[in-house]
């Protein structure tokens, strides 16, 4: 419908947001380019080249094809000319990135790059077109008016980037939100050396070292609070009654199947399911319990009850040891051509509790949180 404020927007910044990340990432070495920035646009095909590049240059700017696409339509703009306006966005971000490849040592800019970036753009809102053509749009719509209430776009964001988060190895299963400890690493090598550097050194040097690894019950409260702190925030946005049910449980799956995928993806096909440990099973069926037990609530008390989740499973996180396989994981990732995506993953799911925690701040002060 048109006017109506849409998830999709949130998640095209955030998704664009991710491009820049990956596009020049490690942003380090910049450096003047001996030639013009725009000598790449001449560039003859290149020898050095592997499908995995084509595809995922091509792939990678499709979901920001349709997100921006389907913020557009759902803004009100005409289907041709949100199609318009999506492929001057996409061209016009890869353009820019590409450009600025030029200053980064490590990063070479392409003029394949650009064509493949452009026309997965195009892919996307080509996608978007059918959906909203065979009225798709209307019936994503009517889904969402039945089980959400109006103002609901940035809880939707949420829920959608929080498996994301969960790509990147965490300290504990459904445990997101350690990025304190790397927050204090950095202010650390930012401000050595400083004046700042001597007011501020008890809080920069943390509380000694951390335990070799989380107790049991820590453990098991972490995977708790990781598995509660989604459907609280689904609680916010969504009817009491059995639809709470749904969501708790599919946070559960999505959750399961997102550890999964990490531990696979990390450690190998043949450790998928190493993270399923009794006290994790029993962490995953608590959370899920709990999270039934408040289906009913109203919204703004599931917002506070929320607050009060997200706090301590942050608490209990910033104090877990990294994944003791971590070291090595991600020095086969950084070796590797994943390690973009990810350490978009891993941003995603340092800063998910705490982009949690302001929305539900919001919603407790909202006067429709009923």
């Amino acid at each position: 419908m048109p006017g109506q404020r849409s998830s999709a927007a949130p998640l095209a910044w955030i998704y664009a947001g991710l491009i820049v990340y990956a596009s020049l990432y490690p942003f380090s070495g910049w450096r003047v380019p001996g030639v013009s920035p725009w000598h790449f646009l001449l560039l003859p095909w290149s020898r050095w080249w592997t499908w995995f590049d084509l595809v995922s240059n091509l792939l990678g700017y499709m979901p920001l094809g349709a997100l921006v696409f389907g913020a557009l339509v759902r803004t009100g703009s005409p289907a041709r000319q949100a199609f318009v306006v999506t492929m001057f966005v996409g061209t016009g971000l890869s353009l820019a990135m590409e450009l600025l490849q030029n200053f980064l040592p490590q990063r070479v800019a392409s003029n394949v790059d650009l064509a493949l970036n452009a026309s997965g753009a195009a892919l996307g809102a080509l996608i978007g077109v059918v959906v909203h053509t065979l009225g798709g749009v209307e019936r994503w719509q009517a889904v969402r008016e039945r089980w959400f209430i109006g103002s609901s776009a940035g809880g939707l964001s949420l829920l959608v980037l929080w498996p994301i988060g969960l790509l990147f190895p965490t300290p504990v299963p459904m445990g997101a939100g350690q990025g304190l400890p790397r927050l204090r690493d950095a202010l650390v090598e930012l401000l050595q050396d400083t004046p700042a550097a001597q007011w501020l050194q008890p809080w920069l040097q943390g509380s000694g070292e951390l335990p070799t690894a989380l107790s049991p019950g820590s453990e098991f409260m972490a995977v708790t609070l990781g598995l509660l702190a989604p459907c609280l925030v689904a609680f916010t946005v969504s009817r009491p009654g059995w639809r709470r049910v749904v969501l708790a449980v599919g946070a559960a799956l999505a959750g399961a199947a997102t550890t999964t995928l990490s531990t696979a993806l990390n450690f190998g096909p043949q450790h998928s399911f190493a993270w399923r440990t009794p006290t994790v099973l029993a962490g995953l069926a608590c959370g899920l319990v709990i999270a039934l037990a408040l289906a009913w609530v109203p919204r703004r008390a599931a917002a506070g009850v929320g607050l009060m989740v997200l706090a301590a499973l942050v608490a209990l996180v910033t104090q877990a040891p990294a994944d003791p396989y971590f070291a090595e994981s991600l020095q086969a990732w950084e070796q590797g051509r994943f390690i973009r995506f990810h350490g978009a993953a891993q941003w995603i799911g340092w800063l998910w509790p705490y982009a949690a925690m302001a929305y539900l701040l919001a919603r407790v002060a909202a006067r429709d949180s009923g």
